[in-house]
């Protein structure tokens, strides 16, 4: 019944990555930002926090313009393991949470950072 639909999947994984780039973008602009703010919250060198913020903000764009989408998606996924590794090893945050935010939505956003790897994120491009 669907089946007709599969037709727009490029236009379907286009809506992904510029769903992720905007979310990466949010997040890495603070950290280029205030990364001595941010780097005290996570524990991390403000130096970290700044090159975070440069990966995460240039990936974004690259994954929404669609040049080194599979590129940007690796370099993305990394980003969110070692995102979830520091809140699941070194802070021990559940999955879910109620008073604070867990890593399922890391999770979310690692899963689609590998969707849009292994398939390059649809022919949609803007150069």
């Amino acid at each position: 019944m669907f089946t007709e639909l599969t037709a727009y999947s490029d236009i379907g994984l286009f809506i992904l990555r510029c769903a992720v780039g905007l979310i990466f973008m949010y997040h890495g602009v603070p950290k280029l930002q205030k990364p001595g703010t941010m780097a005290s919250g996570a524990g991390m060198p403000a130096s970290m926090i700044f090159l975070l913020g440069i990966v995460e903000s240039f990936s974004g764009v690259v994954l929404i313009v669609g040049v080194w989408v599979q590129f940007a998606a690796l370099v993305l996924a990394l980003v969110m393991v070692g995102a979830m590794y520091k809140k699941i090893v070194t802070w021990h945050v559940p999955f879910f949470a109620h008073n604070t935010t867990g890593w399922e939505f890391d999770a979310m956003l690692l899963a689609a950072s590998i969707a849009i790897l292994l398939t390059g994120g649809g022919v949609v491009r803007f150069l």
